[in-house]
């Protein structure tokens, strides 16, 4: 196997520093290089449609929900803040993907829900996106895709539970 960009840092940190630990930079330096990659490549088939990730991942967390969200939910669901999903539930209903309906109790709230346009767009589109992605792991084969995503898994139950206790 060929000598990957961050094998090569930590090849040229052992150099400058021997006896270095540069064994966290071979998993989090190989996990957000394959990410910046990942963003700039995966998004192809979004970016044809006239969407962005984060506007996918609203109409698809109100597809997959199967029902209504307030924003504050689709934010938790997202990962994203308030104001960004205000920023892009405005720009999504300005298309007519999405609706906002007012709480029947309390003004303040709204309830989110997607239009039969904004269903039919994640509908069209996420089989599509699922075999872009799928081709992009084409190197790699099943099992080791099956390992990879349970050894992701794990990390990512790790850093959930030590993230939510260091932000308390």
């Amino acid at each position: 196997m060929t000598e990957d960009i961050v094998a090569r840092v930590m090849r040229q940190w052992q150099q400058v520093h021997p006896g270095l630990d540069t064994g966290p930079m071979a998993v989090i330096g190989r996990l957000n290089r394959c990410s910046a990659l990942f963003q700039q490549a995966a998004d192809a088939p979004l970016r044809r449609a006239g969407l962005t990730r984060p506007e996918f991942d609203v109409l698809a967390t109100l597809r997959r929900m199967g029902r209504e969200l307030t924003p504050g939910r689709v934010a938790r669901e997202t990962f994203a803040s308030g104001a960004a999903v205000t920023k892009r539930v405005r720009q999504l209903e300005q298309r007519g993907l999405l609706r906002r309906r007012p709480d029947d109790r309390d003004r303040r709230v709204t309830h989110l829900s997607l239009t039969d346009e904004g269903q039919e767009i994640i509908d069209r589109l996420l089989p599509e996106q699922l075999q872009y992605e799928a081709a992009l792991l084409e190197g790699i084969g099943e099992q080791r895709q099956e390992e990879l995503s349970t050894a992701l898994g794990e990390l990512l139950v790790v850093l959930e539970g030590r993230l939510a206790s260091l932000m308390d």
